[in-house]
Formats: C-alpha cells, sequence, structure tokens
C-alpha cells in the first residue's frame, strides 16, 4: 500500500496494489496495521456510509465539530469524483487551503481526510457509489458546512455552474468566515 502525503499535514492519498487477471481484480482497501505504520496514526473506524449519484451532483462541503468530529477514508466504487479537502483547523499552518484528487474506479485512489477538516465532492459521472469509512458517529447537532462556491476557496469542481446539482441543506450552507472554534 503506498501513502503519500499532501501538503496538508494529516491528509493522505492511498493507493492500494491491485491485482488484476482474466477473472477480474483484488485489493485490500484498507490495513490499519500498514497505515499505523506508515503515517504514525491509529485509526479506529466505527461508520461506513455508501451514496450513489449521477453526474453534477455536489455533496458539501461538509464536517462534524467539536467531539463529534470526524476522521474519513473516501474511495469510488464505481465511477468518478473530483474530492475535495478543506483544512478548517484554526491553529494549522495550513487553515483555509485545500487539496482535491480525482478518484476513481479505474485508479482505485483514496483520501484520507483527518478530522478538523471540511469535505466534499463533485460527481463527474453517471452511476457513481462514492464510499468512505469515519472514525466517529455522525451527530446531527455537530454538523456544519461551507458553500461550494465559497469565493475566499476558489475551488474548481470541473463542473459548470449549470450542471452542478446540490441538496436543499447544501444551497443554504455558509462562506468559509464562521468560527470554527
Amino acid at each position: 500500500m503506498k501513502i503519500e502525503k499532501t501538503f496538508l499535514e494529516g491528509c493522505f492519498v492511498i493507493e492500494p496494489p491491485v491485482f488484476s487477471d482474466h477473472r477480474g481484480y483484488f485489493y485490500e482497501s484498507f490495513n490499519s496495521k500498514v497505515f499505523k505504520e506508515q503515517t504514525g496514526l491509529n485509526i479506529n473506524f466505527v461508520q461506513d456510509n455508501e451514496a450513489f449519484s449521477n453526474r453534477g451532483v455536489l455533496r458539501g462541503l461538509h464536517f462534524q465539530q467539536g467531539e463529534f468530529a470526524q476522521a474519513k477514508l473516501v474511495r469510488v466504487i464505481k465511477g468518478k469524483v473530483l474530492d475535495v479537502a478543506v483544512d478548517i483547523r484554526p491553529s494549522s499552518k495550513t487553515f483555509g487551503k485545500y487539496f482535491s484528487i480525482i478518484l476513481s474506479d479505474e485508479n482505485k485512489k483514496q483520501l484520507f481526510v483527518p478530522r478538523g477538516f471540511a469535505h466534499g465532492y463533485a460527481v463527474l459521472e453517471d452511476n457513481t457509489i462514492f464510499s468512505y469509512k469515519c472514525d466517529n458517529y455522525y451527530n446531527p447537532k455537530a454538523e456544519g458546512g461551507i458553500i461550494y462556491n465559497d469565493p475566499g476557496l476558489g475551488i474548481d469542481w470541473m463542473l459548470s455552474e449549470n450542471e452542478i446539482n446540490l441538496s436543499k441543506k447544501d444551497k443554504k450552507l455558509t462562506t468559509f468566515s464562521i468560527d470554527f472554534s
């Protein structure tokens, strides 16, 4: 398993070895021991989530606050997304910066998003299945979000404005000027 640091502290790109033959493929999507050896982080995932979406769906930017903050390991089972992690840790050197990556069923890449980050993704292909593990349980009272088109972040979601399909809740998210303490 190849694990590379991003420029955001604690955020990693994971590329598992894929074993393919005429029957199909096999890969280990997560190994706690290897992850800890390569990152120094001891993560205990407690919840797995899966979402199905078509091209243009944009989910995010979401986060959990305080004791309910979540680290996530995200991947695409089928299709393709642009995945985005935004550092919202006020004491971080990269506070307000974001990292983006294409995750797809073809490249099998995954992104580890630590606690203290907002996360979102834009679906770039129809019939996409997105999967993620969380190290803490979801709590609706602790959720927060940043509007996807926040001008201070300037994220290129790789979709035209008229293609973007948001939930009612995501349309009401605020800009990054929120107090995250």
